[in-house]
């Protein structure tokens, strides 16, 4: 296992610098300057303002320069500064990450929780009532604008209902502390939660429900049955566990999305997280913060690949045994 890991860990590691690389590229490729917006926020478009600004950040040297200084400073765990906040881009990351963790781990745990729970209750009862409701809704949710879905929620349980609070993090003056501002948190992440969670709360539903059906037709469970199990008994330590391998393979996946994902979510809901971050970088042309964030959503998304090969190979012992 150690082996295994520390295999992965070094492809992480060529493949992070690879993404850096062509994202380097793919930003330095999109029109704009960011010495010309900074030029134009001081009120000063001078050439030798906008000279005296591209040296000061080194956009003044060729772009191969310029890739070798920033890949550089990226293994030196250095992702620059930012010509826009006046501030190191590691520090405004480091800021808004906990925010964004926090919205994508609860939608990844709604989501994965509901969805699994869902598919396994219409799988067995497939062809009724409940199985059709079900699908239905998961296909409701997939198919609906995340957009839509959280301003109808905000309508509805914020303007119309006054239940939930619609947007922001924590409300702003209160200065809660302690339990108090737990429990604020708490209800500012209900709604945003749940809006992302139920998009991937569908895709786990109708990806554990087929595969709940197509396990439950093998020649194991037909066995089970035999011996006179209770039909329970065999849906949750025969068909679900093994049906789940899937599912699991899918969550990993999916994981590392909701963190660099949530960019939608965040900016319909004010929340201060690294998605709302890198729309104001994009915006404001500061390629450093941009990159910065890429990085980090980069290395999020192989974090997570890896703990789910590791987790992988704990549920499915035939893959340790095959390699």
């Amino acid at each position: 296992m150690l082996r295994f890991i520390s295999g992965r860990l070094l492809k992480a590691v060529v493949i992070l610098i690879c993404i850096t690389v062509l994202n380097f590229f793919l930003i330095h490729a999109a029109p704009g300057d960011p010495a010309a917006v900074m030029a134009g926020e001081a009120g000063d478009a001078d050439p030798a303002f906008l000279q005296q600004l591209r040296e000061r950040f080194g956009l003044d040297k060729p772009l191969y320069v310029q890739l070798w200084i920033y890949v550089s400073s990226v293994v030196q765990l250095d992702l620059g500064y930012s010509y826009r906040q006046q501030l190191p881009v590691l520090q405004l990351i480091g800021e808004r990450l906990p925010a964004t963790l926090l919205l994508s781990l609860s939608a990844f745990v709604i989501s994965l929780g509901l969805g699994v729970a869902a598919g396994a209750f219409a799988s067995a009862r497939q062809g009724k009532w409940a199985d059709t409701i079900i699908s239905l809704v998961a296909l409701i949710f997939y198919a609906t604008p995340l957009f839509w879905l959280a301003l109808m929620g905000v309508l509805l349980f914020s303007v119309q209902l006054g239940w939930l609070p619609g947007f922001g993090y924590e409300t702003v003056g209160a200065n809660y502390t302690g339990l108090a501002r737990a429990l604020d948190i708490f209800l500012h992440l209900i709604l945003p939660a749940m809006t992302l969670g139920l998009f991937f709360m569908a895709v786990y539903a109708r990806m554990t429900r087929a595969s709940m059906l197509e396990v439950g037709r093998l020649d194991f469970v037909k066995t089970a049955k035999a011996k006179g199990l209770r039909p329970g008994i065999i849906q949750r330590r025969h068909v679900l566990r093994n049906a789940l391998l899937p599912v699991v393979t899918l969550a990993g996946l999916q994981a590392g999305q909701l963190v660099g994902g949530a960019v939608l979510i965040e900016t319909v809901f004010a929340w201060p997280g690294i998605g709302r971050l890198m729309f104001d970088a994009l915006s404001q042309r500061d390629y450093n913060l941009l990159l910065g964030v890429f990085v980090v959503s980069a290395a999020m998304v192989l974090l997570f690949n890896l703990i789910t090969d590791v987790l992988y190979r704990l549920v499915d012992p035939r893959i340790k045994v095959a390699s």
